[in-house]
């Protein structure tokens, strides 16, 4: 149950967490500063900062502890990773409170963030007995007389690389599927956001063998190795597209496996015969607006028939006058800012070029004030039927602010819909089932959802993953599970048969 009577006070005493390497907590003298994006001038805590030389120790950790983690069955790594998991929740609502303060976003996200990550890492126990499943590809008669085992096995030392929006529940997506395919892992927490999620994560690592996961912080130049090291088999990276295209480059010197799960320009297309009601719109608003509209699958642009334009800002008006902007620890927050400073005069400046080019744009909620009033708070906004040429369209906004254009024909909305360089999720809005699956499996996108959107409609048992830039490889689920292993096939072929085919 979430505890919403915590309140800013709670952490007045300063947040510190270190590295976590081969089973040790190590803290630093030189430390990142965590700032809290809702209060300018105010510090949440402060993060251990890794040197070149920690990274280098942390790999050569995992390194160390790969072969006898590896050894293990998946069953038994999975009871292992189950002890470890175990009362991980006892601190959800501390966890929630750093997390909400250090990121900005409102208490009860930051609760489910952590929630996630228990959620994913039960879901990702639950293929312990697919792990290790071979296929036999038997002799067929007349060919070489060879029966062919095609197995798994775990790629080595792994690096995680999670975001700062959704930190906790993210790594969730890749880390539990990571450790039950047979790997170590190295966790790599956003330098923003590092408090929340390196304490829970450390919290498991304790209950597992030295080395098998290591939590490290710092500034980005100094971990180049989790990336470019020959020792590192795989980085597993969320982030923007421009950090994923970074990752990737760097990866290559080694020949490193990615998997990248970016940014996305997700459009919600929105049929003549769409249900538009305040279930809908409840969860239209979700799926815009939730964390501050900073998530990756969030929708990022509305299509909606002409004959119902006027009908559906209406209605996302009407559910806009009731947010409350303020500071994310305090009851009856709806909304809190957004993370950083550049964020909040990115997506002023879209508002403003739509204003400037003569859009409708209208804004809602009121700015807080006080000790609130340099914080990174911005009005909730919609842009009705702007140049699609604007960037507010072309993309990503990541902030509180939607365009919604119009459309005459399903196969002009199918064309818009697909028509960027995005490619992660989408969603379709029709009374129709037969027409939603057409519509639906039209678009460019890894994930499709029917009258609904967003992040907290994932199926947590799906593959996930984008398509063009929004992304590479997929997680969740055995998909997932797969992505942190190699493949490979045993041969056994029969003398006596093969002799008998020389005669």
């Amino acid at each position: 149950m979430i505890d919403t009577t915590t309140t800013a006070h709670d952490t007045t005493a300063t947040v510190r967490t270190g590295l976590y390497i081969g089973g040790e907590e190590q803290f630093t003298e030189d430390v990142l500063v965590v700032a809290d994006p809702g209060k300018r001038g105010t510090i949440v805590g402060e993060a251990a900062a890794a040197s070149p030389r920690d990274v280098d120790r942390a790999i050569a950790a995992a390194k160390a502890a790969a072969p006898a983690w590896a050894a293990l069955t998946a069953p038994a790594r999975a009871k292992a990773m189950a002890d470890a998991i175990a009362g991980i929740g006892d601190d959800r609502n501390a966890d929630a409170a750093i997390l909400s303060q250090e990121n900005g976003k409102i208490v009860g996200e930051a609760w489910v963030d952590a929630l996630v990550f228990e959620l994913r890492w039960n879901l990702a126990l639950m293929h312990a007995d697919e792990v290790e499943q071979t296929t036999l590809l038997a002799a067929i008669p007349g060919a070489i007389p060879v029966d062919t085992r095609v197995a798994y096995q775990p790629l080595g030392v792994v690096t995680i690389i999670v975001p700062f929006n959704w930190p906790i529940a993210i790594l969730a997506a890749a880390l539990p599927h990571a450790l039950i395919a047979g790997n170590t892992v190295i966790v790599k927490v956003p330098p923003t956001t590092p408090l929340a999620t390196a304490r829970i994560t450390q919290r498991v690592a304790e209950k597992l063998p030295p080395g098998v996961l290591n939590v490290v912080s710092g500034r980005d130049e100094d971990m180049a190795a989790l990336i470019e090291s020959t020792d590192v088999a795989k980085v597993c990276f969320t982030g923007s597209v421009g950090g994923g295209k970074r990752i990737m480059g760097m990866a290559a010197r080694s020949l490193t496996r990615v998997t990248l799960e970016l940014g996305g320009n997700d459009a919600a297309i929105f049929l003549e015969d769409a249900i538009i009601d305040d279930t809908h719109v409840d969860r239209l608003f979700a799926a815009v607006y939730d964390t501050t509209g900073q998530i990756c699958m969030n929708a990022k642009r509305l299509y909606v028939h002409r004959s119902r334009v006027d009908e559906l800002v209406e209605a996302l008006a009407a559910r806009l006058e009731k947010v409350q902007l303020g500071y994310g620890l305090d009851a009856g927050t709806t909304m809190g800012p957004l993370h950083s400073p550049a964020q909040k005069a990115f997506v002023d400046a879209l508002i403003g070029e739509a204003k400037q080019s003569g859009a409708d744009v209208r804004e809602f909620g009121e700015l807080p004030g006080g000790e609130l009033a340099d914080g990174n708070f911005v009005r909730p906004a919609i842009v009705i039927n702007p140049d699609p040429a604007l960037r507010v369209v072309t993309e990503e906004q990541f902030g509180p602010v939607i365009p919604i254009l119009p459309f005459d024909t399903e196969d002009e909305a199918v064309r818009l819909a697909n028509d960027t360089w995005a490619g992660l999720g989408g969603s379709v809005w029709t009374a129709d089932p037969e027409t939603a699956q057409r519509v639906g499996s039209q678009l460019v996108c890894g994930y499709v959802w029917i009258n609904d959107h967003g992040a907290n409609r994932c199926d947590l048992r799906a593959p996930f993953g984008g398509m063009k830039q929004s992304g590479i490889g997929r997680e969740q689920g055995i998909e997932g599970i797969r992505a942190f292993q190699d493949t490979r096939s045993i041969a056994v072929i029969d003398p006596e048969a093969l002799a008998a085919m020389a005669h």
